[in-house]
């Protein structure tokens, strides 16, 4: 009888590739250029929001539009208490505020489907920006803060922990009965209601959960700023870069939306840096090109090439036998 192992199961070889580049990550800063940590913070940054994002509106349908709002939290915890409290208590404040926040307007908006939910939590943040610039410039007198700052390898080890409590948290969430609870909200919301889940506790639940990383991740983030102000912290485009990285690089497998969060924030970068002027607007062309002709993302790219790659091995082989029994 064949013994079978997980290495044949193809358990391996994923959970290896993963352990090396938790490895090289968290190693990163012992060997890197300073531009390269900097780098790589602003891509795990997006890979949190993007993942946070997927947690909830990957398995419900849900398109939140609300990370901007829970991100912009966080950056104004850490520049409001960041000179009175200790890093990792502002950090934790950060997440928590982002976590009470959507706990609140989820149990007042997650009865809302379709457009309308996308639409609120898109106003949410557009809400809290204005309300807050309203009250700085009214009622204290100023416009934005001042954060203060910190070394960039602290900023790197702490958005390392971050990203690596979100991944964790995604893969528990999807590999669990929570988990399949969320899915059968997707596919069928009455469905599962008529199956006995508790549809909306669930749903604000997941919501509120979703938002602590994205909270914490504003939070540390803005220590690498000298300045902010609502419209830095609360930019909208916080709300939609998680959704276009979600589906550029394809949400059927786990891995999908952190490739795709990766490459885009990296692409940006290039763009940023050597077109400043015209990197919108190229930016913008390649996402369009991207979704027109690659409709469900990287993965689906990388899954057609390995099946094009096993059918050519399969074909060659086949003809190598033929030949032999010529």
């Amino acid at each position: 009888m064949k013994k079978v192992t997980f290495a044949s199961k193809g358990f391996v070889a994923p959970g290896l590739v993963t352990l090396i580049a938790l490895v090289l990550l968290a190693t990163l800063p012992r060997y890197a250029t300073a531009y390269t940590i900097i780098l790589v913070t602003g891509i795990l940054m997006y890979i949190i929001l993007t993942m946070s994002w997927v947690i909830f509106s990957g398995p419900t349908g849900y398109v939140s539009l609300a990370p901007a709002a829970f991100f912009g939290v966080g950056i104004y915890t850490s520049a409001v208490l960041g000179r009175a409290l200790p890093l990792p208590v502002v950090i934790a404040i950060g997440g928590a505020a982002s976590f009470c926040l959507a706990l609140l307007i989820g149990a007042l908006t997650l009865r809302l489907r379709g457009i309308y939910f996308t639409i609120f939590t898109f106003g949410l943040g557009e809400l809290i920006k204005n309300l807050l610039l309203w009250y700085e410039v009214n009622i204290t007198g100023t416009r934005g803060r001042f954060v203060i700052l910190v070394d960039n390898k602290t900023i790197y080890y702490v958005m390392f922990i971050i990203f690596v409590m979100t991944l964790l948290t995604a893969y528990l969430v999807r590999r669990s009965k929570f988990g399949l609870a969320l899915q059968s909200i997707g596919e069928s919301e009455e469905a599962a209601d008529h199956i006995g889940i508790n549809v909306t506790l669930l749903k604000v639940v997941t919501f509120a959960i979703s938002a602590v990383f994205t909270g914490a991740a504003g939070a540390i983030i803005a220590t690498r700023w000298t300045y902010v102000d609502p419209y830095i912290a609360f930019n909208y485009l916080y709300s939609f870069m998680p959704v276009l990285m979600a589906i550029f690089g394809g949400m059927g497998l786990f891995y999908g939306p952190i490739l795709g969060a990766a490459v885009i924030a990296y692409l940006e970068e290039i763009l940023i840096t050597r077109f400043p002027y015209y990197y919108m607007l190229l930016f913008g062309l390649i996402l369009v090109v991207v979704i027109l002709f690659l409709p469900k993302g990287l993965v689906d790219l990388i899954q057609r090439s390995r099946a094009a790659y096993r059918q050519l091995r399969w074909q060659k082989g086949d003809g190598a036998r033929k030949h032999a029994n010529t």
